[in-house]
């Protein structure tokens, strides 16, 4: 036991100087140089190597006290910031991952839902293009052969896009109808919207219960692909704090928007893949989890299907009596607890 203690408290450690204390670290040495320099001086290296050297030159830092007291506020600074990013990137999470913003302040809710619909707009009038393109390019293949003998194929009016271009552009807005402000919600609300729809399974009440059930290796792809959100966020959580540095040296404003924008195209990056990695393990497992709960007879793999799926749902919910009724295949199952996960 004492081996096991030892080798966690080793690789918590190892975690903590990774994640918090090296990139502090680094943020105090930013921050430290940008006060030295300034706007006026901030290319300036010289200025900063002079002022080092005169630190270095000085009767306190040969003492070892001194040496002691800047080691350890330089560590609790620097896990300071850690934190502190991690905070800021848990709040980028709740806005760029938005599912549930209807829980916001009136203010925010409200500039939520226009952003919603604005992208509805844009969604349903796309969607609407290509659905006339498809009709048209249908009619053609079914009166070309009719309405001419000519060898060459009709052609498609000029500044139309083509099918594949259209579905790129729908999808870059979301790939189900926009119920989120931003893609990154949609992405992830998507997953819960398709399985409500094909089998009539409500993520949100089946997916605590599936995780505990789930094989290692699922359930360690799943954590990877979580925890690569977390981090993507907290990424622009420093970009967020290096705004504060760029207060007092310009290129601080430079660092900042680096880390916004990279940490911007790793988090749509990390919330596909956990869209991709929670739909997959709900499609794959959700019959194992109905086995278990006696919904589904004998050992023969079985496909899931809505009335499993809506079983599945009735019971979780814990509404198990209608489970013999009927319920119409349109029918909506109720979820008392959100459409998707928290991610």
């Amino acid at each position: 036991m004492g081996g096991l203690l030892a080798e966690v408290g080793k690789r918590l450690a190892e975690r903590w100087v990774s994640i918090l204390v090296l990139p502090g670290a680094l943020y105090l040495a930013v921050l430290a140089a940008g006060r030295v320099l300034g706007h006026g001086h901030a290319l300036e290296v010289a200025r900063l190597v002079r002022y080092v050297d005169a630190l270095a030159s000085s009767p306190r830092a040969g003492s070892v006290g001194s040496l002691a007291v800047v080691l350890i506020a330089g560590l609790l600074g620097a896990a300071a910031a850690g934190v502190v990013a991690q905070a800021l990137g848990s709040g980028v999470e709740r806005v760029w991952v938005a599912v549930e913003c209807d829980a916001w302040p009136a203010p925010l809710r409200w500039l939520a839902r226009q952003r919603v619909a604005a992208r509805a707009g844009r969604w349903d009038e796309l969607t609407r293009r290509r659905r006339v393109e498809v009709e048209r390019r249908a009619r053609q293949r079914a009166l070309g052969p009719q309405a001419s003998t000519a060898t060459s194929p009709p052609t498609a009016p000029t500044g139309i896009p083509s099918l594949a271009d259209q579905q790129r552009r729908i999808a870059r807005i979301a790939l189900e109808r926009p119920i989120c402000p931003t893609w990154m919600g949609d992405r992830v609300a998507g997953v819960a919207v398709r399985l409500r729809r094909e089998y009539d399974l409500d993520p949100a009440t089946v997916w605590p219960h599936l995780r505990l059930c789930l094989p290692e290796t699922t359930r360690a792809e799943f954590t990877e692909a979580r925890s690569e959100l977390g981090r993507t966020t907290t990424l622009t959580g420093w970009g967020v704090l290096y705004v504060g540095v760029g207060v007092l040296w310009w290129p601080g404003l430079v660092a900042a928007a680096v880390l916004v924008l990279t940490g911007w195209r790793r988090t749509r990056a990390a919330t596909d893949l956990y869209a991709q990695v929670l739909e997959a393990a709900m499609r794959l497992h959700a019959v194992e989890l109905a086995r278990l709960h006696g919904l589904v007879g004998g050992e023969e793999p079985q496909r899931l299907d809505r009335r499993i799926g809506r079983e599945l749902t009735f019971l979780l919910q814990g509404q198990g009596h209608l489970i013999s009724l009927t319920a119409p295949r349109s029918e909506p199952v109720p979820s008392r607890t959100g459409e998707t996960p928290a991610p």
